[in-house]
């Protein structure tokens, strides 16, 4: 009897330490969702909010004197419109030629063939060590992609650690033996890999296509070096040059003494949409993309 009482006794002991456990977990997490999602928040009460209130500060819980000017002179910028269809198609043809050649070069790669292991050492050499920004501008002007939109599409499109992360998921969930079966069937490489492969891939070229798409639509650094013509700017890169304005405007406008404050709290709100404009299609990708995410992780921490 007195065993059994303490084993239930250390019993009940240990289910109240797993309850307070839980709950003091459940409160940091929530604290610290609170802390990552506050700034999210504040920005877009701050964008469609009297720009005088969120310049004294007073717009912090919900938005005051709500108005939409901000958007409208945003989308009446017909610049903003134009890079947003630009970032749009470097986007998707981008993600398309990234993700296929990815998919060619992991397949490749998890094969076995004389010279793999050299081959795979050149690939993620160049992880580690590259020419520099002026060598690469010079071959971009040679090779007659300066100023030339498909700088933006072809310009890192192919990421050696997604090789590495879709070789692993083709090494370690198509099993050889279909291989085997297709090549009995007559099928080559080519066809296996187009018809086997791809089909069977689907996670990974979610995966993939999160990745790339993601990184594509905020890449501004492209636009800024290595496109001179204005139509041909990707959305990032414009809104980098408009709030370098508002900022500047800003400026030169607190050094006078008519109308700064109206100045400066325009600038604010504008800035606010700016950065809603911007960051809306990849947060929406990440909320239905979520779950790939998971599965890509969980993909890279296998070793291959």
């Amino acid at each position: 009897m007195a065993i059994s009482k303490s084993i239930k006794a250390s019993h009940v002991k240990g289910e109240w330490q797993d309850i307070v456990f839980d709950y003091i977990n459940l409160f940091l997490i929530i604290v610290v969702l609170l802390i990552m999602l506050y700034p999210l928040y504040l920005v877009v009460i701050c964008s469609f909010s009297d720009a005088n209130m969120v310049s004294l500060g007073q717009v912090t819980l919900y938005p005051k004197g709500i108005t939409f000017a901000g958007y409208q002179a945003m989308f009446e910028n017909r610049t903003i419109w134009r890079s947003y269809l630009n970032s749009t198609v470097y986007t998707i043809v981008g993600t398309l030629l990234s993700v296929t050649a990815t998919l060619g070069a992991a397949f490749t790669l998890s094969r076995k063939f004389p010279g793999r292991k050299l081959i795979s050492f050149i690939f993620v050499f160049t992880m580690f060590f590259n020419g520099g920004l002026i060598p690469t501008f010079i071959v971009m002007r040679d090779i007659k992609l300066y100023n030339n939109p498909w700088i933006c599409i072809l310009m890192g499109g192919i990421s050696v650690w997604n090789i590495m992360v879709a070789r692993t998921y083709i090494s370690s969930t198509i099993p050889e033996s279909l291989y085997e079966a297709a090549v009995l069937d007559g099928a080559s490489k080519l066809q296996y890999f187009f018809r086997v492969v791809m089909p069977l891939s689907g996670t990974i070229i979610a995966v993939l296509s999160v990745y790339y798409g993601v990184d594509r639509w905020n890449d501004f650094w492209t636009g800024l070096i290595y496109i001179s013509e204005r139509d041909y700017l990707p959305l990032q890169t414009v809104l980098k040059d408009i709030l370098a304005s508002l900022q500047t405007r800003t400026d030169l406008t607190n050094s006078m003494l008519d109308d700064a404050a109206e100045a400066v709290a325009r600038a604010q709100l504008a800035k606010y949409c700016v950065i809603v404009i911007s960051t809306l299609p990849a947060i929406v990708l990440y909320l239905f993309m979520q779950k790939f995410f998971v599965k890509g992780v969980m993909i890279g921490s296998i070793k291959g």
